[in-house]
């Protein structure tokens, strides 16, 4: 595994935290045969102590999910552990995630222990989560605001209790990448035990999860926690998608493998906005409507050309289509042209730059140029109807357009 990075998914925890989501038994279910497919290594499926709902979900999800080991989250006292250790009782794979704060505004304004409590605490729950599970998972809530010396020790201690996984948190996205990697990097060389893998869980409160989770893995860190499309807490975490394509695309750089089906990304982005009702931004690396997308007609000429002047990755490896060049005030004659060749509409290059001029005129009203509005302009340009099972609705879209047109430009005489 010392190259290996483990996905650690905790979009059914971390991310159904994400204020105004509140997924079902079933849609968790759901998600999770996705994040199966898409071959995610650790999947925390919720916090079973959370409510008879959380618990539900874990259950069936531990019953059900083959492939990823399944992770139910507890805080460090017996309840939750037990708890969390019922919920997993029919899951072939197992982990429980044990935490606790490290941080001194945590420890004394949150929990109202000392940090010799808290030590002692780590100690005995840990203890008590390996009687119930081989794998546990050991997480020091707040772990950028904490002392590293105390950070050491509760590692230390967690190991000894029989902890296989130490993660030290981003809990409210605080650090830097060059903070981030200084601190893995002590705890690497403070607990060197082979057999204990190390773990990021970055927050996105100043838009550094991803950079961090990265910095993170090249201190020597094996394992990440992240979320389809970053959802989360607040800002939301590392996104699974962004932390990949970095390892993918950039594996010259980080020279490390995952276990990810690339393929899958765009259906379970899909899946998880669909069920949580978060809406993916256009220009969300990887999986926004956009990402793929080209409108400028310099990007256009040289995509035609070669597509890797353009994408540093194909929109084929993380399952969406082919790229596609947007009709818009940007485009240029190349992309124009081809639009109409595979639509099957012949124009000579006078009345292609006609139409281009009518594109670029619709492209500053209309946001989506679409086929239909091609054909329309070809149409009015050329002045040919073509006959096809699409005129009717070309005819349709040709007087939307036209009309659409001469509204605004009476508004703006107006």
């Amino acid at each position: 595994m010392a190259d290996t990075v483990r996905i650690f998914d905790t979009t059914l925890r971390d991310g159904e935290q994400s204020p105004g989501v509140a997924l079902t038994a079933q849609e968790k279910l759901a998600i999770a045969e996705q994040l199966a497919r898409l071959g995610v290594d650790y999947l925390e499926a919720g916090f079973p102590q959370a409510s008879e709902g959380d618990f539900d979900a874990v259950s069936r999800i531990a019953s059900s999910i083959q492939g990823p080991s399944i992770v139910a989250l507890a805080r460090c006292n017996r309840q939750d552990i037990e708890r969390a250790a019922q919920a997993l009782e029919k899951a072939q794979n197992a982990r429980i995630h044990v935490f606790i704060a490290t941080s001194p505004i945590h420890m004394q304004a949150k929990l109202r222990m000392s940090p010799e409590e808290v030590l002692e605490r780590i100690d005995a729950m840990v203890r008590l989560a390996k009687s119930y599970r081989d794998d546990v998972e050991f997480s020091c809530e707040d772990a950028t605001r904490s002392h590293h010396d105390f950070l050491i020790r509760a590692g230390r201690i967690a190991v000894a209790a029989g902890a296989s996984t130490l993660n030290f948190p981003d809990t409210v996205g605080y650090t830097s990448p060059r903070e981030y990697f200084q601190l893995i990097t002590a705890m690497r060389e403070a607990i060197p035990d082979p057999d204990v893998i190390l773990s990021v869980h970055c927050h996105d409160d100043l838009g550094m999860a991803v950079a961090n989770t990265l910095a993170g893995i090249e201190a020597g860190c094996r394992q990440v926690e992240v979320a389809v499309n970053g959802i989360g807490e607040r800002a939301g975490n590392a996104s699974l998608e962004e932390v990949v394509m970095n390892l993918t695309a950039r594996q010259d750089q980080y020279q490390v493998q995952h276990h990810i089906k690339t393929q899958e990304i765009y259906r379970a982005s899909q899946l998880v906005s669909k069920l949580t009702g978060m809406t993916v931004q256009p220009n969300k690396a990887i999986v926004g409507k956009n990402a793929f997308r080209h409108e400028s007609g310099i990007h256009q000429d040289g995509m035609l050309k070669d597509r890797s002047t353009y994408e540093i990755m194909t929109p084929e490896t993380v399952g969406w289509g082919l790229s596609r060049l947007v009709l818009g005030k940007h485009s240029g004659r190349h992309a124009l042209r081809q639009r109409l060749e595979e639509l099957g509409l012949t124009a000579t290059s006078q009345q292609i730059d006609q139409i281009q001029a009518r594109i670029k005129e619709l492209g500053e009203l209309k946001s989506d140029i679409n086929d239909q509005d091609l054909e329309a302009v070809w149409q009015e340009e050329v002045g040919q109807i073509r006959r096809s099972r699409h005129t009717k609705a070309t005819a349709i879209a040709l007087h939307e357009a036209l009309s659409y047109l001469y509204e605004r430009t009476q508004n703006v005489v107006a």
